[in-house]
């Protein structure tokens, strides 16, 4: 089984946090953020403000990237289109 992000999020700003030496009313005042967010982010709550959620990891050094999944679902819908009707059978074949 798969750590959930928001798990995953947590572990990694918490640890990174800590290898800076930095506490989280540090990293809150740095970041411009509340100490209780902070806490709430390190304790992997599922609902959290983007904009202050990006200004905790820049502040950190770290970035969220978006990727594409490798799941049945994604590739499901990267897949192409299946050819339908004779008019697109010859397109495909000339």
């Amino acid at each position: 089984m798969t750590e959930s992000f928001t798990a995953a999020l947590a572990t990694e700003v918490r640890s990174r946090r800590i290898a800076l030496g930095l506490t989280q009313r540090d990293l809150a005042d740095m970041a411009g953020v509340s100490e209780r967010f902070v806490r709430f982010v390190e304790q992997g709550k599922q609902s959290i403000q983007l904009d202050s959620l990006t200004a905790v990891l820049e502040t950190l050094g770290l970035e969220l990237r978006l990727a594409t999944r490798t799941s049945q679902a994604a590739r499901a819908l990267s897949a192409p289109a299946p050819v339908q009707g004779l008019a697109a059978r010859e397109e495909t074949e000339s």
